[in-house]
């Protein structure tokens, strides 16, 4: 797995156990809606730290609770 996808699977993970729309977090982050589509979707496969923190802030949970999952174990070397 990607961080890219990692980062895609926690949010969805975060958003659902906290029954939140896509529209929501965007609204409670700060972060645009077609911003989070974008990452959602995997069009943004390189999402910024300051995004994160943002989407972070909104869900009320720290940077390193959200990277705090098995998810970001075992990623895939992305040197190319």
């Amino acid at each position: 797995m990607t961080i890219a996808e990692a980062v895609v699977k926690r949010l969805y993970e975060l958003i659902d156990a906290r029954q939140l729309t896509i529209n929501r977090i965007s609204t409670i982050s700060g972060v645009t809606q077609s911003t989070v589509s974008d990452i959602v979707n995997g069009v943004t496969s390189n999402v910024k730290i300051a995004t994160i923190k943002k989407l972070c802030d909104g869900l009320e949970i720290s940077v390193r609770d959200f990277f705090d999952s098995p998810l970001f174990d075992d990623l895939e070397q992305e040197l190319k």
